[in-house]
């Protein structure tokens, strides 16, 4: 009867480790994704300021879509917002 415990307690010991692992992973992915949401929200603003003062009319917007744009795909997700808008203009 006892074994029946400790193999259970063994067992039950590796499922919390491999459950703190994938918890650990997952954090690691949400916080992957929004810290490059906001450096790419951040480079928008900064690049739609850089534009104004040039006085070319060009802007993404900051809104939703595009945040889930840049925390999904990144610097691609940049570069995809503006290349999308530069299409529009011809």
């Amino acid at each position: 009867m006892e074994i029946k415990y400790g193999i259970l307690a063994v067992v039950g010991i590796c499922m919390l480790v491999l459950l703190i692992g994938i918890l650990r992973r997952k954090a690691e992915i949400v916080l992957n994704f929004l810290v490059r949401m906001v450096v790419g929200m951040v480079g928008v603003y900064v690049v739609n300021l850089i534009l104004a003062q040039k006085g070319i009319d060009l802007a993404v917007g900051l809104n939703a879509v595009s945040a889930l744009t840049l925390g999904s795909l990144g610097f691609g997700g940049f570069l995809l917002l503006y290349g999308v808008l530069f299409l529009n203009l011809l």
